[in-house]
């Protein structure tokens, strides 16, 4: 009698909980069609009060950055994030196999200003002299890079520093092309923004080699230079008349291989630089791999 009283109960109890469950609303079904987010990724607004403009500024965060709450990680910021930004976090992912291959950072991309086409935006503010660089730019705005890197220093880094949990000291800048540029300014401006420089095909060319001279006045003037500079060109970005897959107006690779000499020949006691030149890609399609094999040397795995 007792057992049957028991599983009358049971039996009763599992119907109430049955009737309780089928009375709740269905849970809401994502629609088809919605926009794709990056997991671990924030964007914030941070605008510059000198130029009036507002920035986007992206954040990625690592897999262990919620796992590991009293750690302190390096940062890489990244130009042309829209298109950086996505890139770069899918290769550390990959590259990185959970901080094996590479050390955890976070990732920051710095986009263009609001309302701005992208192309005037980085011809802004990514160009060292007003000249110009011809060609489909031509009329547009150029040589605000000395205001932009201003901001950088003034604006974001603090930003990024008093909301994440970063090492101030490791700071890594990621350019390529006009944002190559950018960076060389910096690097001879304010060389210790950063720790570590990766410039992909600068475009040294810039002002009939206008950063030529900024190098040179920066030695003249300065007996150090403190920063790990690492330069990545494609093989294709030189020039070989009647082959498409050549640059047909500027020896980048030449560039290249002449900025790295004179850093050289500096001897500089607190500088760090190697180089390399891709096979087989060009000024677009380099960026990948120069990228990869920068931010392996920047971060390697923790040892």
């Amino acid at each position: 009698m007792r057992t049957t009283t028991m599983l009358l109960a049971a039996a009763l109890a599992l119907a109430a909980c049955s009737e309780s469950a089928s009375s709740q609303p269905p849970a809401a079904i994502e629609p088809e069609g919605r926009p794709y987010q990056l997991a671990g990724t924030q964007v914030w607004t941070v605008p510059d009060p000198v130029s009036g403009r507002r920035y986007e500024v992206f954040v990625g965060l690592p897999a262990s950055y919620d796992k590991e709450p009293n750690r302190r990680y390096p940062v890489v910021y990244v130009t042309d994030a829209p298109y950086a930004f996505p890139l770069i976090g899918s290769i550390s992912r990959r590259v990185g196999g959970g901080g094996e291959g590479l050390e955890d950072f976070i990732l920051v991309g710095l986009s263009y200003a609001e309302g701005d086409n992208p192309v005037v935006s980085r011809n802004r503010d990514y160009t060292t002299t007003a000249k110009g660089s011809g060609g489909a730019s031509k009329g547009m705005v150029h040589g605000g890079a000395a205001a932009y890197a201003d901001y950088i220093r003034a604006r974001v880094l603090p930003f990024v520093d008093d909301r994440f949990r970063t090492d101030p000291k490791r700071r890594v800048y990621m350019g390529h092309s006009y944002g190559g540029l950018l960076g060389a300014h910096v690097l001879f401006t304010a060389p210790t923004t950063f720790s570590h420089y990766i410039l992909g095909s600068p475009s040294l060319w810039y002002d009939q080699g206008h950063m030529f001279g900024v190098e040179e006045r920066y030695a003249a003037a300065n007996k150090d230079l403190p920063a790990d500079v690492f330069l990545y060109i494609g093989a294709f970005e030189t020039l070989k008349p009647g082959d498409p897959r050549y640059t047909t107006t500027k020896d980048m690779v030449g560039d290249n291989r002449r900025f790295e000499e004179r850093l050289r020949s500096r001897g500089y006691p607190g500088l760090a630089i190697a180089s390399t030149i891709i096979d087989g890609e060009d000024h677009l399609s380099v960026f990948p791999g120069g990228f990869t094999r920068g931010i392996k040397r920047a971060l390697p795995p923790e040892r």
